[in-house]
């Protein structure tokens, strides 16, 4: 059970680290809703093949949240903004980089937090 959205948080970007889309699942909100900077992904099955296909793009992915902050917090919602960065191998050379993200938490009726919504975008 995530006690607080920051673990939730946390937990979320330990499963994306994982590469296995069994655990960023579990974090996930059955209604959930990703825009990618190049796609959005509505269902499970697309977001699915977005982490997978990001995964075999970028080997050894690591993916970071930074200057995290809590826009809004209650009882059941939290909306965070934060710098991603990533890095990893990608055609054998080594890539890094970051962007914008914006995660939106809500509890579900076992009093967990998962993620409904992730918005990315390119940095600069």
């Amino acid at each position: 059970m995530n006690n607080s959205y920051e673990q939730a948080l946390t937990s979320y970007i330990e499963a994306t680290n994982s590469h296995d889309f069994a655990n960023v699942q579990r974090m996930l909100h059955p209604n959930v809703v990703y825009w990618f900077t190049d796609k959005k992904c509505g269902t499970m099955t697309d977001i699915q093949h977005y982490f997978e296909n990001a995964w075999n793009l970028i080997k050894e992915e690591v993916y970071e949240a930074r200057d995290v902050g809590w826009l809004v917090t209650n009882r059941d919602t939290a909306t965070c903004l934060y710098t991603y960065h990533y890095s990893g191998y990608y055609e054998g050379e080594y890539v890094s980089g970051h962007g914008r993200a914006t995660n939106i938490f809500v509890k579900n009726e076992y009093d967990d937090w998962k993620l409904i919504h992730e918005h990315l975008s390119k940095g600069e």
